[in-house]
């Protein structure tokens, strides 16, 4: 979930160009499921809303630097993820936070000394994102390794060790699983992430030399860029219970197991609007199944 569909990246052109339906358009698509993540990590409901002002006002302002690589959803996450925390962060000091917004400011692995010049602190932080990009390709590219093939079961494996970050037997025991088998699944899992860095530029071989034994750096990427997060169509169709295994079953997985924080936002979004829809058709489904009687009734 990382490059942008045609219809945001349409969208994003449009806002860029001032069209105020636009921009309504992308506040009615994305507020439900940002305020319900928000709504989770921040008591009050006011709270909540401030997060979310303060995130379209941040997209707005950091519009400028979008990158359309990057899907317009995982943008916006990562925005509300950072205005959550600037406001948990002015609860605790009692004060105002630091002014001003980057969406990959709080997702960077390694923070450049003290020392360092501005053009050294420049490189430094290219050759971080570099080094997420590098990273994240080859997550991407095991992860759908695993989706086309149907091993879906095996994702969970990977899932559980390389991004919730538990051992071989507490990934045994929670899906159930023979520990030599997770073991299995782990082993053929890194060879194949082994292949895919063979077939890497030198340069980004040696990029990764810094960081890629990093499990935490692994996990941050994962989360950051949603990489086995799910289409919200998808979410939508689990709901309904018309997903084939095994991907209904995966998606209960991910949701309730793994508890995937954007998805459960887009998942109790989704909830909610089919209650709102549900609650709205009441008024008619009463005037249809009484309208028959009026004629009569009243007379």
């Amino acid at each position: 979930m990382e490059k942008d569909s045609d219809a945001d990246a349409f969208l994003v052109a449009a806002i860029r160009s001032g069209d105020q339906r636009a921009w309504k358009q992308l506040i009615d698509r994305y507020s439900g499921r940002l305020l319900a993540f928000a709504r989770t990590r921040l008591r009050g409901v006011g709270e909540a809303e401030d997060a979310l002002q303060e995130t379209f006002l941040g997209f707005l302002t950091s519009l400028p630097h979008y990158d359309p690589e990057r899907s317009l959803e995982t943008y916006l996450f990562a925005i509300v993820r950072y205005k959550i925390g600037e406001a948990l962060e002015k609860k605790r000091r009692g004060g105002a936070p630091a002014p001003g917004f980057d969406a990959d400011e709080s997702s960077r692995p390694l923070e450049p000394a003290v020392s360092e010049t501005p053009s050294q602190s420049v490189m430094h932080r290219e050759r971080v994102a570099r080094q997420e990009h590098v990273i994240a390709t080859l997550l991407r590219g095991l992860i759908e390794s695993f989706r086309d093939r149907g091993k879906l079961e095996d994702l969970q494996v990977i899932e559980l060790l390389f991004y919730v970050g538990l051992r071989n037997k507490e990934a045994a025991d929670l899906l159930g699983r023979d520990e030599k088998a997770i073991a299995g699944v782990k082993f053929r899992a890194l060879g194949t992430l082994r292949e895919m860095l063979d077939q890497l530029e030198a340069e980004d071989r040696g990029l990764l030399d810094e960081v890629v034994s990093s499990d935490a750096t692994i996990a941050r990427v994962w989360r950051e860029r949603r990489l086995s997060c799910l289409k919200r169509s998808t979410i939508g169709s689990f709901l309904l219970g018309v997903l084939d295994e095994p991907w209904q079953s995966y998606t209960a997985f991910h949701l309730d197991v793994v508890k995937c924080e954007m998805c459960l936002a887009n998942r109790d979004d989704l909830a909610a609007e089919a209650a709102e829809a549900s609650d709205a058709a009441v008024p008619e489904r009463m005037f249809q199944s009484s309208v028959g009687f009026l004629s009569t009734g009243s007379r």
